[in-house]
This record gives C-alpha cells, sequence and structure tokens, in this order.
C-alpha cells in the first residue's frame, strides 16, 4: 500500500521560512514525477511544484518562483519544500502527490497519490 506523509507545517510571520517533507512508503518514485499542490479555504487545489526522475527537472507555479525550492531524496524516498519569503497568501493545506509517470503535469488528475496534507498558515 503507497503511502505518502507531509510533515513540516505550521504557523508562521510574513518573511519567514518553513520546510516541509514528504516521506513516500510502499513503492518507489524515482522514474516517476512528485508535486506539491495547496488549497486554501474557499478555493481550488492549485499546483506549486513538481519534480521529475531524480531531480534533473522541476516545474514551478509562477506565484512561488524564487521563493520555494523543492528538492528529493531518491535514498529516502524523500521530497522537501524548502519555502522562503513566506506571505500571508502562502496560507494553505499543502498536499504531496506522487505519480509513477515522468511527466510535467499541473494538473491534480495526473497524480496517482496523495498525502493527508500539512497545514501552512503565515500570519501578516
Amino acid at each position: 500500500q503507497v503511502q505518502l506523509v507531509e510533515s513540516g507545517g505550521g504557523l508562521v510571520q510574513a518573511g519567514g521560512s518553513l520546510r516541509l517533507s514528504c516521506a513516500a512508503s510502499g513503492r518507489t518514485f524515482r522514474s516517476g514525477t512528485m508535486a506539491w499542490f495547496r488549497q486554501a479555504p474557499g478555493k481550488e487545489r492549485e499546483f506549486v511544484v513538481g519534480i521529475r526522475g531524480i531531480g534533473e527537472s522541476t516545474t514551478y507555479a509562477d506565484p512561488v518562483k524564487g521563493r520555494f525550492t523543492i528538492s528529493r531524496d531518491n535514498a529516502k524516498n524523500t521530497v522537501h519544500l524548502q519555502m522562503n519569503s513566506l506571505r500571508p497568501e502562502d496560507t494553505a493545506l499543502y498536499y504531496c502527490a506522487a505519480s509513477p509517470t515522468y511527466g510535467t503535469t499541473e494538473s491534480a488528475s495526473g497524480y496517482n497519490y496523495w498525502g493527508q496534507g500539512t497545514q501552512v498558515t503565515v500570519s501578516s
């Protein structure tokens, strides 16, 4: 059974940093794609960033470019999201997602596996 478990969320002031982690178990995604999505109250789930293969290819959503950095530790089957210069509009429930397919999709429908989410709250 595949499981994705997120950690690292919390409350931070604007301008601060957080580091999210997503640990996968049950299978590896070294040849696939892992991504982070987020969903704020009253809004649809949106793509944040994706990383493909062993980390040679990444795609960032425009609102987070230059502030967020995704990385993966394939030996530990884990993905990290370093979030710097956080803004109140980054407040959301952040989800880890994974697909065995090497792709560039920013659509949630492209991912087979999802974590339960970790809350990030940025105060002004």
